[in-house]
């Protein structure tokens, strides 16, 4: 019996890949030793145990970004997690370990090298967390999911993706979505969303715009976040929800999205051959702009930038496109060719191929 410890955590980003090899290793071998790695703090903690696995906990040791007392500490403290990980590895027998990135990451890969075990690491984004550069240094095998990713020895496996989505046929499931969210399944439908805290820069310009992309023919579903404070207009054919509980079956309803371009989000997008335009987050270190590149290059979406979208660009791009069929067939078709259903089949033939399989 082969036993896993897969490490990674403090963001969706991480967990949701996280659980998809979990659930991959898990379904190819159930007597397989499948154990997560990661922090009290972050969302593992509380996703981990719902679905099933055992979660080990490390210490939460950022790396220091500046000179101060916590800098020199980090020696001490990053050196404990390291020990906390090795024990972990010792008493459960771990055969190899496949990091996520995040806190939990960084200890992982040290105490893997340190034991003598093979390990993977999997970059999400198009521009690399600081755990995943470091540890791709010395790694056995490295899975990137853009192309492009300036991670060494990186090697496009994709996005390890929810069974929902990967599993999902949106054909089939168009008019459960539709009565799910009130909506005729029989019309065209523009989904909206930024996240799970929603993006003000999409929900003021579509708060300005509705009505265009209504008198257009097409059906709105927004998800404006839990901190929004937009009124719902409460009209036929706007559905706007704080949250979206069933994102698969937003996706399967979805004829053309307007979203952020986290990585999850572009990879679930391609994925499904839906014609996107990406706004990145402005904040951060332009990883999403990145992120949207590959679909942007290959002709499956449109990219505005943060900034220059306001009711007015809506109106004069987002419309348009609308009442352009053969524009989004091409998009859509474009999609297809560059999405992938099979991140965590491909992330876990990575992990057989450094086992040594």
């Amino acid at each position: 019996m082969t036993t896993y410890l897969l490490a990674g955590g403090g963001t969706a980003g991480h967990v949701n890949p996280l659980l998809a090899v979990a659930d991959g290793l898990r379904a190819r071998d159930p007597e397989a030793g499948v154990l997560v790695l990661g922090t009290r703090e972050g969302l593992e903690a509380r996703l981990v145990p719902q679905r099933g696995y055992e979660l080990l906990i490390v210490d939460k040791v950022p790396f220091p970004r500046r000179p101060n007392a916590a800098a020199l500490a980090f020696p001490v403290r990053f050196g404990r997690a390291v020990r906390q990980v090795r024990g972990y590895i010792r008493a459960h027998g771990v055969d190899e370990v496949i990091g996520f990135g995040g806190y939990a990451a960084a200890p992982a890969y040290v105490a893997a090298r340190r034991e003598r075990i093979p390990f993977v690491v999997h970059e999400a984004n198009a521009r690399p967390g600081i755990a995943n550069v470091l540890g791709a240094r010395s790694a056995a095998g490295v899975g990137v999911a853009f192309p492009g990713t300036p991670l060494r020895g990186g090697e496009v496996v994709g996005m390890p993706l929810r069974h929902e989505i990967v599993d999902l046929d949106r054909a089939a499931r168009r008019a459960e979505a539709a009565a799910e969210f009130g909506l005729d399944a029989d019309r065209p439908v523009l989904l909206v969303f930024g996240g799970s805290l929603g993006a003000q820069r999409l929900n003021e310009a579509i708060s300005g715009s509705w009505r265009d992309v209504l008198d257009a023919g097409w059906q709105l579903l927004h998800a404006t976040g839990d901190r929004s404070d937009l009124v719902d207009p409460d009209v036929p054919g706007y559905a706007m929800r704080r949250y979206l509980d069933r994102m698969d079956l937003a996706f399967a309803l979805a004829d053309l999205i307007l979203a952020r371009s986290g990585a999850a989000t572009v990879s679930e997008i391609s994925a499904l051959g839906i014609p996107a335009i990406y706004v990145p987050y402005a904040v951060g270190n332009g990883e999403q702009r990145l992120n949207a590149a590959a679909a942007v290059d290959a002709g499956a979406a449109l990219l505005i930038d943060d900034a220059q979208l306001t009711p007015e660009r809506v109106r004069d791009e987002v419309v348009p496109l609308l009442g352009d069929a053969p524009r989004r067939a091409a998009m859509q078709r474009a999609a297809e060719r560059v999405g992938s259903r099979t991140g965590t089949e491909d992330l876990i033939a990575l992990a057989d191929r450094a086992l040594g399989r």
